[in-house]
């Protein structure tokens, strides 16, 4: 019947579930945020084009709300020289100005048959054309009736205003841009804003035809040319080209692998929109440039998961290792125990029965006690002292040695232990050695222990060379025994830990190795080993040499 199974249990389904769910939930997850991104990138691709809009015609927004109105301050005593100054300035700051035409503008009243049309007598005096040529300012006078449509529209505007304005307070811009602006297709034209004193003056000449004096109003009509506009690309992630189109403009075969969208200019400029196209593969590389940090945190996350599944299973090994040792531990310690107890109280039973013993028995019994009595005394020595060694709690005790001398004890007192066991012995280069002869004695016992316990019976040999290399000296012990799986030569120097063989079934409790190891690095050395199954071997030992 197969043996009960102790402690934890290693679930490799389970642990094949648990990395299929989370490499499942990876690649879910990376789909949907991928999903998620691509339609970021087309969203912002059609929405981001008004912060594109908003940069390109900022100047045209601070040309109309900022430098235009500065005609009020003048007036209605703009001349053509100084009309000639401001138009220079405008065409230097804004280059969509083409060109600036001024008229000179009078308003008086009308004759008395005419006033019940409550119209002001308004006329233009003069007119100047200013543009630019070659980088130079170029002004001429034109006649009066020149673009009389604009004249014409401002003019009602402004009667009508009159008639109408409140006098009691300021005008809102709303009412400024509803009687003194007006925007044309490619063009605008202002009238300068007369004060609350002069709106009376005027309400009064519509009124009563009198005074019969002449006020002057300065007029200025802009040409706009849109495509001079610089377009400022905030978003290159996005858009690859950018170009200012007629409103009507709309391409007949479109590039399929091109992406578009547009958006109107507003104002004087609303025959025109600002077209963009993309190539697709433009698009797909910044939703690839901003999925990267989103899959990498993704990753980082699985990783993270993974990590902590590992550590979780690293831990559970450890522990189910740790309890097979304690396990292994337990019962052959109290085997070890068992044994010799076990035969002290035969013996002792033996010795108090009520039978006459003879003096033959009494010494064998004798015997039996004392050498059990020995086997328990040297496990708990051997168990102190592990833990003395590994606590540092005690010292060395060094004293000069004669080695082929402590070597040959050694020898000779395990030749007659284990008659059948064939030792020699080879000392090289080295005589004497100062170090503690109570922990080095320790490690050849164990060293010689160990390769009799793990031989066959006709191939129990055990050599051990002694040599002097630098500043170390070298403890080989060679045996002819089973030999070590290389998957367990890591192994062997733990504590507790055997492998499993027919050898240590019985009367081992795993500490022979660990207990040398702790010896060597208490005395500065070092211990390894090489070993082929079947074959026999090798430990080696180096301690520093001191002479």
């Amino acid at each position: 019947m197969k043996a009960h199974q102790q402690g934890y249990h290693k679930n490799f389904v389970l642990i094949t579930a648990f990395l299929v769910l989370i490499s499942v939930t990876l690649i879910i997850a990376l789909i949907i945020a991928y999903r998620l991104t691509v339609r970021n990138v087309e969203n912002e691709f059609n929405f981001r084009k008004i912060s594109v809009l908003e940069q390109t015609i900022k100047p045209y927004n601070d040309f109309f709300q900022n430098r235009i109105p500065e005609i009020t301050s003048y007036q209605g005593f703009l001349d053509s020289a100084s009309a000639a100054n401001y138009s220079d300035s405008v065409f230097k700051d804004y280059p969509f100005v083409k060109q600036i035409v001024f008229r000179v503008i009078t308003i008086g009243s009308k004759p008395h048959s005419q006033l019940q049309s409550t119209d002001l007598a308004t006329a233009v005096n003069r007119v100047y054309q200013y543009s630019v040529k070659g980088g130079t300012l170029q002004g001429q006078r034109r006649p009066a009736t020149v673009a009389n449509d604009d004249f014409t529209s401002v003019a009602a505007k402004f009667n009508n205003y009159i008639t109408t304005a409140d006098t009691s307070r300021i005008p809102n811009q709303d009412e400024i841009y509803k009687a003194f602006y007006d925007v044309k297709p490619d063009k605008i034209s202002y009238l300068n804003i007369p004060s609350r004193e002069e709106i009376k003056s005027y309400r009064i000449m519509q009124v009563t035809g009198k005074p019969a004096s002449l006020y002057k109003q300065n007029m200025m009509t802009f040409l706009l040319n849109p495509n001079s506009l610089k377009i400022k690309n905030t978003h290159p992630e996005l858009y690859q080209q950018i170009s200012i189109q007629p409103i009507v403009y709309d391409p007949l075969n479109e590039d399929p692998k091109l992406t578009a969208t547009e958006v109107a200019f507003p104002g004087a400029f609303a025959d025109y929109k600002l077209y963009f196209q993309s190539e697709k593969n433009h698009l797909v590389a910044e939703t690839n440039h901003r999925f990267m940090p989103t899959a990498a945190i993704v990753l980082l996350i699985y990783i993270f998961l993974v990590t902590i599944g590992w550590l979780i299973y690293r831990n559970l090994s450890v522990n189910m290792k740790l309890f097979k040792l304690q396990y292994d531990f337990i019962n052959n310690f109290t085997h070890e125990f068992k044994t010799p107890v076990s035969v002290i109280k035969i013996a002792g039973s033996n010795l108090r029965g009520e039978g006459e013993l003879t003096e033959r028995q009494r010494k064998h019994y004798g015997r039996i006690l004392d050498e059990e009595a020995d086997k328990l005394n040297d496990l708990m020595n051997k168990l102190l002292s592990f833990t003395q060694i590994e606590n540092r709690s005690i010292k060395l005790h060094k004293e000069e040695i004669h080695l082929e001398n402590f070597v040959k004890k050694y020898i000779d007192t395990f030749s007659i232990k284990y008659p059948n066991f064939k030792l020699s012995y080879e000392v090289s280069s080295v005589y004497n050695f100062y170090t503690d002869p109570v922990l080095l004695g320790s490690i050849f016992q164990n060293m010689i222990e160990n390769a009799y316990k793990y031989s066959n019976p006709d191939r129990k040999e055990l050599h051990i060379t002694i040599t002097h290399e630098r500043r170390n000296i070298l403890f080989s012990f060679a045996d002819k025994g089973i030999g070590i799986p290389k998957n367990e030569i890591n192994n062997i120097f733990k504590k507790f830990y055997r492998i499993e063989n027919q050898y240590n079934q019985n009367g081992s409790v795993g500490l022979g190795l660990a207990f040398c190891k702790e010896l060597v690095n208490f005395m500065n050395g070092d211990i390894t080993v090489k070993s082929k199954l079947n074959e026999g071997t090798e430990f080696m030992i180096t301690l520093p040499y001191e002479s």
